[in-house]
């Protein structure tokens, strides 16, 4: 299966298996921390700074390749034509090469062996958004988005709290245009939490909600990238994380209710 994970995020599987894959993703909570943990990975290391290389590095490159070919070629005295031809190899052998290329995959290599991956993936501001996009996705290619169907915010949260030991306010807001389908545990950064589902219209809205310690409270925040709207914001309690393809002025409007609701009720 983790042939399957990294075959899954790197686009190479047909539409059959990436569903049968995503699939296995919802159902299993270790299958999801790792594909959480590869997607979070892969993201911090497309964000590093491309290495700038010297000309004067370059140039020392070079000339260690080309005594490396000399070495490589000192053992027999060829004839004058033998000579010639291996030159002529080695010069369009190093023409050929991208040495500005093979430097900065060298340098690259270093900063990932020194443990600098570890160090950005611990500080990236986004990694956490990237869990819960990505625990959106897959609500939404499983066969159930939820693990607890339910409308009764008496039947999610004592489901939730049997798993994960706390559950955050789960309103129903049907009247307002916001039903409650029911909840999942989601697990992002290797951690289990829990999350909410609402139906508006024909859209999902994933509510993952981050347990705090005497967190502060704040306003919401547009953190909206790559398609969907997402919105972020804390009670002290939770730090929520609201998520969906709707349209941002929706999913505020949603944002206002629920934290309306939530301190009501």
């Amino acid at each position: 299966m983790n042939l399957m994970l990294h075959a899954l995020i790197d686009g190479e599987l047909d539409a059959a298996a990436a569903m049968a894959v995503e699939r296995r993703i919802a159902a299993d909570p270790g299958l999801a921390a790792e594909h959480a943990r590869i997607v979070a990975l892969q993201g911090v290391v497309s964000s590093l700074p491309k290495p700038q290389v010297s000309d004067a590095l370059s140039a020392r490159i070079a000339a260690m390749a080309a005594a490396g070919n000399a070495e490589v070629l000192r053992p027999r005295a060829p004839t004058a034509q033998a000579k010639t031809s291996r030159r002529g190899w080695a010069a369009r052998s190093f023409g050929s090469f991208d040495w500005r290329a093979m430097a900065a995959s060298i340098m690259i290599s270093a900063v990932l062996a020194s443990g600098a991956t570890q160090w950005a993936m611990q500080r990236a501001p986004d990694s956490f958004a990237a869990g819960v996009a990505n625990g959106h996705r897959r609500g939404l290619l499983a066969t159930s988005p939820v693990d607890v169907v339910s409308s009764d915010r008496h039947t999610v949260k004592p489901w939730l709290d049997g798993r994960l030991g706390l559950s955050p306010p789960a309103p129903d807001m049907a009247k307002d245009g916001f039903a409650l389908i029911g909840g999942r545990v989601e697990v992002i950064g290797g951690r289990p939490v829990p999350a909410l589902v609402y139906r508006h219209r024909e859209h999902l809205i994933t509510l993952v909600a981050e347990p705090q310690n005497a967190g502060a409270v704040t306003e919401p925040v547009d953190l909206s990238e790559g398609g969907f709207s997402l919105v972020q914001w804390s009670d002290g309690a939770f730090s929520y994380w609201a998520i969906s393809d709707m349209e941002r002025p929706e999913l505020d409007d949603f944002a206002a209710r629920f934290r309306a609701a939530a301190v009501t009720g």
